[in-house]
């Protein structure tokens, strides 16, 4: 029997590689591709790791304890050495012409004497704020452009009854400062040097304020 042909076959049978087959076949077997992870790569490999590192961490590391002996500072590099002790046993000294800033030093809780002279460029002592308590004696003197002990907030005490105070000659530190020191420690040693700051008038007069 002759074969009928439905559809209209011109003949050419024109296979564009499976993507349009005119032979009315209507090949859908695959041609188009559309896997995804194929022609086009869709995947944007967005990092949404949580360990991102936000910059909070400013502060040493406070797990080194004691530091055995004396240390003095003299100039600012001489601070890092000091970063991440928790107490020194002997005395700390800090004397140096641009010594400005006592940040590495906060994980310091106590010493056994310390000794802040003659630093012309220190302007306050905020990174002592961890100093709980001074062995024998607590000495600031000559600080031209010290202007407050608020970095001293945290001490309550020099242990030693023996021990000694002496704040003096810092030209911009009023008495007043001195004078919430004193009143803030519980427990003050026999010998006490307090003068030549700047005079000013606390209102109100603290406790223990000298006349």
């Amino acid at each position: 029997m002759q074969e009928i042909v439905v559809g209209n076959d011109t003949g050419a049978n024109t296979d564009t590689d499976g993507d349009s087959d005119s032979d009315g076949d209507s090949d859908s077997d695959g041609d188009v591709d559309t896997d995804a992870d194929g022609d086009t790569d869709t995947d944007t490999d967005v990092d949404t790791d949580a360990d991102t590192d936000t910059g909070t961490d400013t502060g040493p590391n406070c797990t080194l304890g004691e530091y055995s002996g004396y240390f003095v500072i003299a100039t600012q590099s001489d601070v890092a050495t000091l970063a991440g002790y928790t107490s020194i046993s002997g005395y700390l000294h800090i004397e140096c012409p641009s010594f400005t800033d006592l940040s590495e030093l906060i994980c310091l809780t106590s010493v056994g004497s310390l000794e802040i002279y003659d630093n012309p460029a220190l302007t306050n002592l905020d990174g002592l704020s961890g100093i709980t308590s001074v062995g024998e004696a607590l000495e600031i003197g000559y600080n031209d452009v010290l202007t407050n002990l608020d970095g001293l907030s945290g001490l309550s005490g020099i242990t030693s009854v023996n021990g000694y105070l002496g704040i003096l000659y810092n030209a911009v530190l009023p008495d007043c400062e001195v004078c919430e020191l004193l009143d803030q420690l519980t427990s003050v040693p026999i010998s006490i040097d307090l003068h030549t700051n700047l005079d000013d008038t606390c209102t109100p007069v603290p406790a223990n304020c000298p006349p």
